[in-house]
């Protein structure tokens, strides 16, 4: 991982979603420097975040908004 992705990720602010409750049991997502979005799982802090670009999150929420990933 790149020093400047390094300083981002150590830095970042982190949310998520208010429907997720107290429980642990969720994904955080943070807006990183260069355009980049991390995600994170809450049940797995010690793991490294995913880091995709603004284009491929756009891609996701649009998804999510438009129901594509509903079960």
């Amino acid at each position: 991982m790149d020093v400047e992705l390094n300083e981002a990720l150590s830095t970042a602010a982190w949310r998520k979603s208010s429907f997720s409750g107290d429980n642990g049991n969720c994904l955080e997502v943070a807006p990183l420097a260069g355009g980049r979005v991390g995600l994170r799982d809450t049940e797995r802090p010690d793991l490294e975040p995913y880091v995709v670009s603004a284009a491929v999150w756009a891609a996701f929420t649009s998804g999510a908004r438009s129901g594509e990933f509903d079960f």
